[in-house]
């Protein structure tokens, strides 16, 4: 059988298919933005056919820079942006509405309303998460009371939920498959990670039909095959995993107290705790981190909502920066004398602070600010939103102390200037891959080891390599003035 594995890696802000071969290099690339929607304030939304189409053309393309055909491709993986979510008719395909996407804020009134009634603790206690925005079920409740019918048709099983992985697999399939894997799951705020299942009551709580709801497997498992009529031979779908858990995966933390973060659109950071699922006691999330074998491993995880779309902000609001490449060298000849700070809460602040409400500033504008320090502001928040999850993971685990090495991917990590700062303010080594496209690899491994094609958990962890290592080298006095100003911003921003 031949050993390349594709993998599809639906983001945010596009959607890309990397072909990889039997020595997991890449071998083929295909790439397509789509629409950001924000129909108002707070509220953002995706086009799930623009989405689809999307995937497709992708495929096509990666396929075709590899030089090979679908039936030289042994499995599929599909990595997702988590917690957007779409409902879709079983009959036709068709969603009954746009995707709400996972920085919508509009289920806040729903959210704080189950809050006001004592109901978060019996949400976190079985699914790991906060009653936020973010997650997925508040968003299927509002579709199922704005969408004329669509509560009718959900309990007469005419309709199926899915985060993005369930419509990819359903549309690839034909419609033969309604699944998801049990990351996808553990972030919709109906599924209990310590019995691995749909939840009655919170589905009860939350107004959610269980007719609607997909079937869990396990992240490396049979999803079905794809209809011989898209790419031209049938491929095997073997692997399904949250973006965030595959890029886990693909950074090879497979022990507990491995640490990675990912710096996309958002900032993500999961610390593998192994079989135990910590409660964390300072607002971070408890997750599972990935399941192979039937065998559940959890992680501790930090959310922060915006990282690469600030710099976005710079290049297609500010219009600052040509590209988003631009930003580390201009922030490089920002005045140090400045001290301006950016707290980039546009759509709410993230872990560990769970402000729905609190909505983006700058601190210490001065009459000689200009685009320099506000591009070096924005890299910088990134930074230190990092580092506020990093000291409440170190709180909350035994096991991740002064010597945890922290393991990064995402656009965002080119920049040595963003990386020697990441270090500097959190105290530790900061490791960057040779292969940056950990997502997209993290699916494909799960694809192709299911299928037999790529080496199991060890060996791949071994040839895990490493580009550069930053250490730590800012004076400690200077990192805590730096410290003190961030959590004074931060104070001043929270509703």
């Amino acid at each position: 059988m031949s050993g390349y594995v594709l993998a599809i890696d639906q983001g945010t802000t596009s959607s890309r298919a990397i072909v990889f071969d039997e020595k997991q290099a890449v071998a083929g690339v295909g790439q397509k933005e789509f629409t950001q929607i924000f129909p108002q304030s707070g509220w953002v939304e995706h086009d799930p056919e623009e989405i689809w189409e999307s995937v497709v053309w992708a495929i096509r393309t990666a396929l075709e820079k590899a030089g090979i055909s679908a039936a030289e491709v042994a499995a599929i993986g599909i990595t997702n942006q988590r917690e957007t979510s779409l409902i879709w008719e079983r009959a036709t395909g068709k969603p009954i509405h746009n995707a709400i996407v996972w920085q919508d804020r509009r289920t806040t009134p729903l959210c704080n309303a189950l809050k006001k009634a004592g109901k978060e603790k019996v949400f976190t206690r079985k699914t790991g998460l906060l009653l936020d925005p973010y997650f997925s079920g508040t968003k299927v409740r509002w579709l199922l009371d704005k969408v004329k019918g669509a509560r009718k048709r959900a309990v007469a099983g005419e309709l199926a939920f899915g985060t993005v992985d369930s419509f990819l697999i359903w549309r690839l399939t034909g419609g033969k498959v309604h699944a998801t894997d049990a990351t996808n799951a553990s972030r919709t705020l109906m599924f209990n990670i310590a019995k691995n299942r749909w939840d009655e009551e919170l589905l009860d709580l939350l107004g959610v039909p269980k007719e609607l709801l997909p079937e869990v497997k396990d992240c490396a498992d049979d999803f079905g095959v794809t209809d011989a009529g898209l790419f031209g031979a049938a491929i095997p779908i073997l692997g399904v995993a949250g973006d965030q858990h595959a890029a886990t995966i693909g950074q090879a933390c497979f022990e507990p107290g491995m640490l990675k973060s990912t710096y996309g659109t958002g900032c993500f950071a999961l610390l593998n705790t192994g079989d135990e699922l910590v409660k964390s006691k300072h607002r971070l999330l408890s997750t599972i981190a990935y399941r192979l074998d039937g065998k559940t491993t959890y992680a501790l995880e930090g959310s922060i909502f915006v990282a690469g779309a600030a710099v976005q902000w710079l290049r297609d609001g500010l219009k600052i920066v040509k590209t988003a490449a631009e930003t580390g060298a201009l922030a490089h000849t920002a005045d140090p004398g400045q001290h301006v700070y950016m707290v980039p809460a546009f759509v709410g602040l993230g872990a560990p602070w769970w402000d729905a409400e609190a909505r983006g500033a700058i601190y210490g504008l001065t009459r000689a600010t200009g685009a320099a320090e506000i591009a070096k502001a924005a890299l910088e928040s990134v930074v230190y939103q990092t580092r506020d999850l990093f000291e409440a993971m170190r709180k909350d685990w035994k096991g991740s102390g002064q010597d945890t090495v922290l393991r990064v991917d995402g656009g965002m990590v080119a920049s040595d200037w963003t990386m020697q700062f990441l270090a500097d303010v959190l105290d530790a080594p900061v490791d960057r891959p040779t292969i940056l496209e950990t997502t997209a690899l993290g699916a494909a491994w799960l694809a192709g080891s299911k299928a037999g094609v790529w080496p199991g958990a060890k060996a791949f962890a071994k040839s895990w390599a490493r580009d550069r290592r930053f250490e730590p080298k800012m004076d400690p006095k200077v990192r805590k003035a730096k410290l003190k100003g961030w959590d004074d911003a931060v104070r001043r921003t929270l509703s």
